[in-house]
């Protein structure tokens, strides 16, 4: 079943909300992504900050957070990917988010900042070289006259995995990495923001990508591939 986008096709968008917009990578009116909405919000009353944390959820617990589905083809970012997918890594589930948002009416950027991971695993410490995750992905979502943020991207059984406290979102307050993970152990630290934009800067996160991770483009080139999932590790406070 289908729901028709609250804005359609040649919808003329209201003043300064050209956040609303499909685009190229929040590609919400395909039957994949529309379909996703569909089955999240079935039965929530319609207020925006209601169906604004009903699909946080969906994201967040919905499409499984894998790093080893970095790759830096266009239709790898698009929101119909992921959904169709059911996995991708924080980048992908943000602008899936932020397709969602737009869909139901609510004004979204996607946004992009550079965090130091201090809990990360060996191999992909290996593979990436560095424990700075350049270009990590938020939502900035517009409710009730003010913009916060929303960071969808790990779910709930891969934070159990890690022992990672789960983001939780509540339509108020900016929902972003903690610094501290359950064991009070340090976890993410935001070094760098890059700010919120239209749609995926796609040729400026390419570009960023190939500067700061040139072993992880090469892996990805030849089929990058692992198990996220169990390779946690955990040092000694």
């Amino acid at each position: 079943m289908k729901i028709d986008p609250k804005y359609p096709p040649g919808h003329k968008y209201p003043s300064g909300h050209k956040w609303l917009a499909p685009t190229r990578f929040l590609d919400y009116e395909t039957a994949a992504v529309q379909d996703f909405i569909h089955a999240a919000t079935a039965g929530v009353p319609k207020t925006p900050r209601e169906l604004a944390v009903r699909l946080y959820y969906a994201v967040r617990d919905g499409i499984r957070y894998d790093p080893y589905r970095f790759r830096m083809e266009p239709e790898v970012f698009m929101a119909s990917t992921t959904v169709r997918e059911k996995a991708a890594y924080c980048v992908p589930k943000g602008l899936l988010y932020a397709a969602c948002l737009r869909a139901v009416g609510i004004p979204a950027r996607p946004g992009f900042a550079d965090v130091r991971n201090h809990l990360t695993t060996k191999r992909l410490l290996e593979v990436t070289g560095s424990d700075v995750f350049s270009w990590h992905g938020y939502v900035a979502v517009l409710l009730d006259g003010r913009w916060v943020k929303a960071t969808p991207a790990f779910n709930i059984e891969m934070c159990q995995r890690f022992q990672v406290l789960p983001l939780e979102f509540d339509g108020t307050a900016d929902s972003l990495m903690h610094p501290y993970n359950a064991l009070q152990q340090r976890h993410m630290e935001y070094i760098k923001q890059h700010g919120e934009f239209d749609d995926l800067p796609y040729e400026l996160l390419v570009e960023e990508m190939r500067k700061s991770y040139p072993q992880l483009i090469a892996a990805s080139e030849s089929k990058l591939s692992g198990d996220f999932d169990h390779e946690a590790i955990y040092t000694e406070p």
